[in-house]
């Protein structure tokens, strides 16, 4: 199985990226939540990653987001792929970049763009909480270095 990883800050349009790459996508969006933005992976990791490289099916709960306010939803299976794409902020963190076989980096670099477009995409009862992760997210971006490590950066806009 390949392993790919879309990365950048919110709003930059990984998501759309991503589904440009084929393979199976499995966002960071079914994991995080607006009060644990990464420390979740551990159980991507578990659930998903270690399961798949063995070959076996992988199984999680997903967040669902449909009510604004990230809880557990349904269950989500995922076969063994030849190709898997783990996209959103903190896929290509550093504790997986030996894995992976390609880190893209996604970026749209005006800031307020950014923001108006997760807005958009989101809602604007989510404004203050993308407005708190955009800001957690340049501070984890700074301390891992993700886009420093990318093997590929991709500029949107």
């Amino acid at each position: 199985m390949r392993l790919v990883a879309v990365d950048g800050p919110s709003g930059s349009g990984k998501s759309t990226f991503a589904a440009t790459l084929g393979g199976v996508v499995v966002p960071t969006d079914h994991f995080a939540t607006w009060d644990d933005p990464v420390s979740w992976w551990p159980r991507l990791v578990a659930d998903v990653l270690e399961p798949l490289w063995a070959g076996r099916p992988a199984r999680y709960r997903r967040m669902d987001w449909s009510e604004g306010l990230p809880r557990l939803g349904e269950w989500v299976t995922v076969e063994p792929p030849d190709l898997l794409v783990v996209e959103g902020v903190s896929a290509a963190r550093r504790s997986i970049a030996p894995k992976l076989d390609e880190a893209v980096w996604v970026e749209l670099p005006d800031a307020r763009e950014r923001l108006e477009r997760a807005v958009a995409r989101d809602g604007e009862a989510s404004r203050g909480h993308l407005e708190r992760w955009q800001a957690f997210e340049r501070g984890w971006f700074a301390v891992d270095g993700t886009r420093d490590r990318a093997d590929r950066i991709v500029l949107t806009g």
